[in-house]
This record gives C-alpha cells, sequence and structure tokens, in this order.
C-alpha cells in the first residue's frame, strides 16, 4: 500500500518508462517536471510546440534534449492535435497538457477520428498526500462531471478503480459522499449512495468495496464511524471518495490542496490512455507526481 508519493514514484520507476506525448510543451513547469521524469526514467517524453521556445526554456532549465524528439508546430490547435494523435495510433503512451486551455485539448481527445474516446464516461481522478491520512487516497470527480446521475457515477467509480488498481491497491474501498450518513430521499446524494453500494454487493460493480452514503468524517476517521455507529469496512479506510456533484469535488479538492498542503496529481481517465491534464496553478511537484500515475495506469 502507497502511503506517500515518494512510494508511487518509486513504483513508476519500476513500471517505466513510458512514452509521453506533450501538446504544446513550451511551459517552464511542465518542462522542469518532464525534465525531472525523464531522468528518473519513468518517461520518454516526445514534445510537441515551438521548436525554438521549446528549446530556449530547456537551455534555461539545463534539460539536455539531444536525445528527445521534438515535433514542431507552432499552431497551438494543431500542436495539440499532433500530441493526441501520436497516442491514439499508440506511439505515446500518455498524453500531457501543456501551455494550453483545457477547452482546447479536450476538443482534440473528443474527435471521432484521432482522439481517445472509448465510450465510457471520461472523468477527472486527483491523488491526495496528505500527513493527517495514513494512506495515498483518490478524490473523484472535482473536474469534468458537473451533475453525474447513477450510472454516470457507476462509471466514474469504475474510472477510479482502474487508476487505484494501477498503484497496486486490489480491492479499493469507496467511500460514496454526501452531507449525511443516513439516507434521505430530500437529498439526491445520500440515494444514490445507497444504490450504489447495493449495486456493488449485486456484482454490478466490481474489484471494489462500495458503501455509503457517508459524510466526509467518517469516511476518513474510524473514531467518528465508532462513535456514529457506523460499522462498515470502508469507514474510515476509504482509498476512494466519490464526490457527490462537481461543486463539492472542486471543494473537497482545493481545500485540500490550498488549507491542507497536500501533495497531489491528477489525470483524466475514463480514456483509450491517461491523460495529464494539471492546472496551470499546480507546481513542477504535482505535475511530475501526475506523470507518474499516468505511467503506472498506462502500465496496467
Amino acid at each position: 500500500m502507497a502511503k506517500s508519493f515518494k512510494d508511487l514514484l518509486e513504483l513508476a520507476k519500476t513500471r517505466g518508462p513510458k512514452k509521453v506525448s506533450v501538446a504544446v510543451a513550451e511551459d517552464k513547469d511542465v518542462l522542469s517536471a518532464v525534465k525531472v521524469a525523464t531522468e528518473s526514467k519513468i518517461a520518454e517524453p516526445i514534445l510537441v510546440g515551438s521548436k525554438e521556445k521549446i528549446l530556449d526554456i530547456a537551455r534555461e532549465i539545463d534539460f539536455d534534449l539531444s536525445n528527445i524528439e521534438i515535433i514542431h508546430e507552432e499552431d497551438k490547435v494543431l500542436a495539440c492535435r499532433i500530441a493526441t494523435e501520436l497516442v491514439s495510433s499508440g506511439k505515446a503512451d500518455v498524453l500531457m497538457k501543456g501551455l494550453i486551455d483545457t477547452s482546447i485539448i479536450m476538443k482534440q481527445v473528443l474527435d471521432s477520428e484521432i482522439g481517445l474516446r472509448t465510450g465510457n464516461v471520461i472523468s477527472h481522478v486527483a491523488v491526495f498526500d496528505v500527513p493527517t491520512y495514513h494512506k495515498v487516497f483518490i478524490v473523484t470527480d472535482a473536474a469534468m462531471n458537473i451533475a453525474p446521475d447513477l450510472n454516470q457515477k457507476k462509471e466514474i467509480i469504475e474510472n477510479a478503480v482502474v487508476l487505484a488498481r494501477s498503484l497496486d491497491i486490489e480491492m479499493p474501498k469507496v467511500a460514496v459522499l454526501a452531507a449525511k450518513e443516513k439516507v434521505s430521499p430530500k437529498m439526491e446524494a445520500t440515494v444514490h449512495a445507497k444504490e450504489l453500494a447495493d449495486m456493488n454487493k449485486a456484482g454490478e460493480i466490481r474489484d471494489c468495496l462500495v458503501d455509503g452514503p457517508f459524510a466526509l468524517d467518517n469516511a476518513i476517521s474510524k473514531e467518528s464511524a465508532i462513535l456514529k455507529g457506523i460499522n462498515s469496512e470502508v469507514a474510515g479506510d476509504a482509498d476512494i471518495l466519490l464526490a457527490p456533484n462537481i461543486d463539492a469535488g472542486n471543494v473537497l479538492y482545493k481545500c485540500l490542496s490550498f488549507l491542507a498542503n497536500a501533495k497531489s496529481a491528477g489525470l483524466v481517465v475514463g480514456t483509450k490512455a491517461p491523460i495529464v491534464l494539471t492546472s496551470r496553478a499546480d507546481n513542477e511537484e504535482a505535475k511530475l507526481n501526475s506523470i507518474a500515475l499516468a505511467v503506472l495506469m498506462a502500465s496496467k
């Protein structure tokens, strides 16, 4: 069981390197993370974008690109298209966003001709490492699906389970979050939680343990669960926290990042290959952690 990103980086070294196609690669933080991933033998990058700008940044950060493929393309939309096509054609294992808006790269990902759609729900998974919890854990979905219905939540869980299993969590524990632990017809999140737990018991959601509804405290604190009389294998030991909607997921994500000083990584999954889709506010470490996650997922 990985207790920190240090553990996950070590695991990625044993599974890598994987080819990482970077769209619009002329970004200092992105190239700094790619440099460390390359030197750690986690990644073999293919850099798509303005060759001149990429080389200028590489000189600034002392990144030797003599053995690294650079595909010159000044047009950012075309650079995203080329980078996506490298992954859909099997020439690369992972797609990574560089200096480009998410909406532009996602348009290429969703393109029926060269994109990475599988027919599944595409969702965002964030992995967190916080000193107050005994292991790394996943939060989903904080960035893609606004108000998922029951079936979309089922697929969001399945996407997160694929990632968890690639991190060597063989039977991930999924806590379905709501504002309270009791089912109330007035609160759809609690009803969905009970239905998802029942689907898991019936074998419709596999390779994991799903339970809920849980308020956040009893999902992550055994003491809180005991005080509230909750008897569950998942309570206090969750590997995956399923948010009821994007508002709750996004607030939790940003609270962990900015108030709890958590280390984090993020991927878009449910596609043919993992996508490293970090935000401009994410630092070099978060981008490196995300590359490691993607490499682990691609290796499975």
